[in-house]
């Protein structure tokens, strides 16, 4: 299958006996410069999705179709293994299994499903989870929507900041039950909370959300972490640089004297215009 490849990278990492650092990426250009400075896994998470799609904070707003369009240009754009934020699946369990199956066919490494209540409930402040039995469902249906049996299916929870760090082993334990890839755990605040978390479970660990005093991936390795996030910088700089170049063009500065542009060496290697010139000259019979 024409995807499978970069599924086996990810399960390879998973199996390894490394924690990686993913690189964030949202659209075309982010990936591919993602691979091209050696990134093994590009994360595509559902707050950036939301930004680069909608404009719109991370409140749930952005639809299935947008999400699995935005995994299909970047799957087109580089052979990047790309690990999928798919939220809460959009649904009930019936579209959990719909969510796996439009981000497989849009070229998805892997994805992941949590057990948070989304969209947020009315007149509630607070995140809330599901219940352990729908969140049990949701991940069964994940795992039969799957046709690719290469396809990493992720169980995440934020439990251990919700319900407690108890609620967290006792829910994660019950995905691992239900056949899950890996586990995908946000709101892990301590070392303590960590290795009870390792003690309970046996699956591969992705760590989301974590103080930086937790940053050592030796340590982190022999937790069985084997990939740690690292939040979503790429596009918050790619926010200030597009605000502080329109802003100076509107504060009336020459555009030739714009500081902190794109090279046209860089602008070339990202649209892989060689790549382009040599089809041109084969299909069109254009001079490279």
């Amino acid at each position: 299958m024409a995807f499978r490849k970069r599924r086996e990278a990810l399960r390879s990492i998973l199996a390894g006996s490394t924690c990686i650092r993913p690189g964030s990426v949202y659209d075309a250009i982010s990936i591919r410069i993602a691979e091209d400075l050696g990134f093994e896994v590009g994360m595509f998470g559902g707050s950036v999705a939301s930004l680069a799609v909608l404009g719109d904070p991370d409140i749930a707003l952005i639809t299935l179709t947008e999400l699995a369009e935005q995994m299909r240009r970047m799957s087109r754009a580089a052979a990047l293994p790309v690990l999928v934020d798919a939220d809460h699946g959009y649904g009930n369990a019936l579209n959990v299994r719909r969510t796996v199956q439009e981000l497989e066919t849009a070229g998805a490494a892997g994805l992941t499903i949590e057990d948070t209540l989304l969209p947020q409930a009315f007149g509630q402040a607070k995140t809330q989870l599901i219940s352990l039995e729908e969140g049990v469902g949701k991940m069964k249906a994940a795992l039969d929507g799957r046709g690719d049996p290469s396809l990493v299916i992720m169980a995440r929870t934020g439990a251990a900041s919700v319900s407690g760090l108890e609620d967290a082993i006792g829910r994660a334990r019950a995905y691992e039950a239900a056949g899950v890839d890996a586990l995908f755990f946000t709101g892990v605040k301590t070392r303590a909370e960590l290795e009870a978390i390792g003690a309970a479970t046996t699956l591969p660990i992705v760590l989301g959300g974590f103080p930086e005093e937790m940053i050592d991936l030796d340590y982190l390795t022999s937790q069985r972490v084997r990939v740690a996030l690292q939040g979503h910088a790429p596009i918050a700089a790619a926010t200030l640089a597009v605000y502080e170049t329109l802003k100076a063009l509107r504060d009336g500065q020459s555009p030739k004297n714009l500081k902190g542009l794109a090279s046209s060496d860089l602008t070339g290697r990202v649209t892989r215009d060689a790549d382009m010139k040599a089809l041109a000259a084969e299909f069109l019979g254009l001079k490279r």
